[in-house]
């Protein structure tokens, strides 16, 4: 039996596939949820009370390999107490630009302040609007939490917020963090 020339065996393969169903993802109509380990937009996260989880080490920073992550920390006072350690992240950008998603920067944060969301939406008409500042980047307030600075939860030490047994805030908290919540209202 002949063999057939190596032209007509290409289009052999490529007259199969023509019958073939075709696999297309309708994105952005229909938006397939990505895997629950998928490394996504960052998160600065907080503790139950509110305070921030980053003490502004800047280890996320030394760890990142494409030098997208800038930190500034500062000393947390007696009258301003944005984490419940000795400074916290005054200055945290990252720049997406960047970034290439690899987590190093989640392996290398020692109080698991810094943490990938599954958002994959980043895409932007301007450079300028694809770097996150500290605001972009916190967690929500969760309810009982309440917007820092204030206090630590009386009777608490930093390694009490550390062994996660601050479960929330206090009452003198709320009252003292600021503006006054509907809860103590």
């Amino acid at each position: 039996m002949p063999e057939m020339p190596q032209a007509v065996r290409g289009f052999g393969v490529t007259f199969l596939t023509i019958f073939k169903k075709v696999v297309t993802e309708q994105y952005p109509e229909q938006k397939v949820p990505p895997k629950p380990r998928f490394h996504g937009r960052h998160q600065l996260n907080r503790w139950a009370d509110g305070l921030e989880k980053c003490v502004g080490c800047e280890l996320c920073a030394w760890a990142c390999p494409a030098d997208a992550i800038l930190v500034e920390g500062a000393d947390n006072s007696d009258e301003e107490r944005f984490s419940p350690g000795e400074r916290y992240g005054r200055v945290y950008q990252i720049n997406y630009t960047r970034c290439i998603f690899c987590g190093l920067c989640i392996e290398a944060c020692p109080t698991r302040a810094l943490t990938m969301t599954n958002e994959y939406e980043l895409a932007d008409d301007s450079r300028a609007k694809l770097i996150f500042e500290k605001q972009d980047l916190l967690a929500p307030l969760l309810p009982g939490m309440v917007e820092p600075p204030h206090e630590m939860y009386p009777g608490t030490t930093e390694r009490d917020y550390y062994a996660n047994e601050v479960t929330g805030s206090s009452p003198e908290q709320k009252t003292t963090g600021g503006e006054m919540t509907e809860e103590t209202a």
